[in-house]
């Protein structure tokens, strides 16, 4: 039950977050506005990083090395997110 609640929510966390992405990737296909293609390029790193490599490590079990990679991607996120703000 427990399981099945967990692959609910992650589902859900997807679902929002690439449509955050999709939001920020249409609204700069409309206003040609580069820092909107960074933020969307950001927010996709961390909904990858987050949820989807996340879930990889956790499956295969906790590895420290799984782990760098998952933090890696999100601080690349965070960094894209932080150049997007910069430059707006």
């Amino acid at each position: 039950m427990i399981e099945e609640i967990h692959y609910g929510i992650l589902a859900v966390h997807i679902i929002v977050g690439f449509a955050l992405v999709y939001l920020a990737m249409k609204a700069f296909k409309k206003t040609k506005y580069p820092p909107m293609a960074l933020l969307a390029a950001g927010f996709a790193l961390i909904v990858v990083g987050d949820t989807i490599i996340g879930d990889i490590v956790e499956t295969f079990g906790e590895s420290l090395v799984g782990e760098i990679i998952e933090e890696g991607i999100e601080i690349a996120g965070f960094i894209v997110l932080i150049l997007a703000v910069k430059r707006s």
